[in-house]
């Protein structure tokens, strides 16, 4: 997904997901530095910085560490030792054999913050780079967006920004000269429907819609529908308004879809699942060095009406929280196909290089403590596959899992 201004489209459900870049449950940014930090700086300086707190090391660590001086010290050229620190912290996170622990690159760990934080200072335009005609395309203008504002459209053609022809840029080298730098205003040369015009954008806050409602009526009856993307730190917000727009409506149940959400903030799903419990229920449980931690909802209601869950294979992390929360607690039905399977959390440390990496720290566990990890997930109690006529021509009319659910609750 690295050919978008935002890495990740987030308010369409029919989009392409890469599982990995957003199956970070919890995001907890703090100043620390292992190897590439404060430490290694001062021991550069004075050697014996190390040795005078080795009783505070390991054995192993203060072994180590000697070792690193020693190298850097005899070896007969001299030494990149923030490369080194780079290699040695990426070969201790892979040795761990964890899928989600890992070192982040810039671009990847910019994007991922990018979006989980749910907003920016951009455009408002997510793009792709055609490969065969090499042609900057717009996928989708997000509304209220200066983009849109500017009268940008989905299938536009970028052709060029301030003079540089877009066939010279790779999508990524667009999203930097955009997203990065102190410059406002782009001119954008466009293409539309065989029409070359000039277009004048200026950078501005973009909030990324990460939630899309609809009500349908069927057999007499209000069924709400909610469309959750990812669990961006905004999401709940959007997720609330929508719900509180829904239930003014009077609806009679209510469909959630986390098909292809691959998970985001812990803290936006723990607040959603306490919209619909009160306090007397566990929302899930955090489990960590074998210790096993009860989360309890903070709401004051629950709710009555019927719940359907839509899932898929991507249906990941933050989304089998949801999903298991509201199935466990409160017998909501999940129609579609069997989630991903994540159950571990994980934390995003800044170091004080600059760079950032990722680290699997607790498991979470249901309500009722069930782990769904790997190849577990969450079985759906309808099992629908997605339909090819959906596939080949995208609606709400083809898409035979929500016409399951609305089958479902039109029963209820």
């Amino acid at each position: 997904m690295d050919n978008k201004e935002i890495k990740i489209v987030t308010n369409n459900k029919n989009k392409d997901f890469k599982v990995q870049e957003v199956f970070i449950l919890v995001i907890i940014t703090c100043l620390f530095s292992f190897f590439a930090g404060a430490s290694f700086a001062r021991m550069k300086d004075n050697p014996q910085v190390f040795h005078t707190n080795s009783k505070e090391m390991s054995k192993e660590l203060e072994s180590f560490v000697n070792t690193y001086q020693d190298i850097v010290k005899k070896y007969y050229k001299e030494v990149d030792e923030e490369k080194l620190l780079e290699v040695a912290l990426k070969s201790i996170l892979e040795e761990m054999g964890d899928d989600y622990s890992m070192y982040m690159e810039e671009d990847d760990y910019s994007n991922l913050n990018l979006t989980l934080e749910g907003s920016y200072s951009g455009l408002g335009v997510s793009i792709y780079k055609d490969t065969k005609t090499q042609n900057m395309v717009v996928v989708e203008v997000f509304k209220d967006s200066p983009a849109d504002k500017a009268g940008i459209k989905e299938k536009d053609i970028i052709l060029s920004v301030d003079g540089t022809s877009t066939k010279e840029l790779s999508s990524t080298e667009f999203s930097q000269k955009v997203l990065k730098g102190t410059q406002q205003t782009f001119s954008l040369m466009i293409s539309r429907d065989g029409k070359e015009m000039e277009i004048t954008v200026s950078k501005s806050g973009v909030v990324i819609p990460s939630v899309e409602k609809k009500i349908f009526e069927k057999e007499d009856k209000k069924i709400g529908y909610i469309y959750i993307s990812i669990f961006a730190s905004n999401t709940y917000k959007q997720f609330k308004e929508a719900l509180n727009s829904l239930e003014k409506e009077k609806i009679d149940s209510l469909i959630i879809d986390v098909r292809s959400n691959t998970g985001g903030h812990l803290t936006s799903v723990s607040k959603m699942i306490s919209l619909f419990l009160d306090s007397s229920y566990v929302t899930y449980q955090l489990e960590q060095n074998g210790r096993k931690k009860k989360v309890y909802s903070t709401g004051s209601d629950t709710k009555e009406y019927p719940i359907v869950l839509l899932s898929d294979a991507y249906s990941a992390s933050a989304s089998e929280v949801l999903i298991a929360s509201l199935k466990e607690n409160l017998n909501a039905t999940i129609i579609g196909e069997k989630t991903y399977g994540k159950g571990t959390v994980q934390e995003l440390v800044n170091l004080e290089s600059g760079d950032q990496y990722k680290i699997t720290t607790k498991k979470w566990l249901t309500p009722k403590g069930n782990w769904v990890n790997d190849t577990k997930g969450i079985e759906p109690d309808i099992k629908v596959s997605l339909s090819k006529e959906y596939v080949l021509n995208p609606s709400d009319e083809t898409d035979n899992q929500l016409q399951k659910a609305l089958e479902e609750l039109s029963k209820r």
